[in-house]
């Protein structure tokens, strides 16, 4: 386990968000992605909570912002390093932005993320 402040981490997960193809970051639309200190349950890094794109139609309008979750303290406790951390981070990040594209876990797996 490593700790590292609120902060910190937050600079990782814009960092890892900035690691993401300029092309795909222009799709991304109506989703803010947050920090959180705890999880809803164990073992838990990130969560996507949404429409993903692939999802929505003519009827998607006036919706609240699809949300990512990262997961702080859950990414701490299985990591031993800064690195690790970050490596950590830009996985999970990328792993839920895949789910804002429509893109599944089995999917998102096979892919390494």
């Amino acid at each position: 386990m490593i700790e590292v402040s609120r902060q910190r981490f937050e600079e990782l997960v814009a960092e890892a968000l900035d690691t993401i193809p300029t092309d795909l970051t222009r799709a991304m639309s109506n989703v803010v992605v947050t920090v959180v200190d705890d999880a809803p349950e164990p073992d838990l890094l990130g969560l996507y909570t949404g429409i993903p794109l692939t999802e929505r139609g003519d009827w998607y309008s006036a919706v609240l912002p699809d949300r990512i979750e990262i997961y702080r303290n859950q990414i701490c406790e299985i990591c031993d390093s800064e690195q690790d951390v970050i490596d950590e981070v830009r996985i999970t990040v990328i792993h839920e932005v895949g789910h804002h594209f429509g893109i599944d876990d089995a999917r998102l797996h096979e892919l390494g993320w």
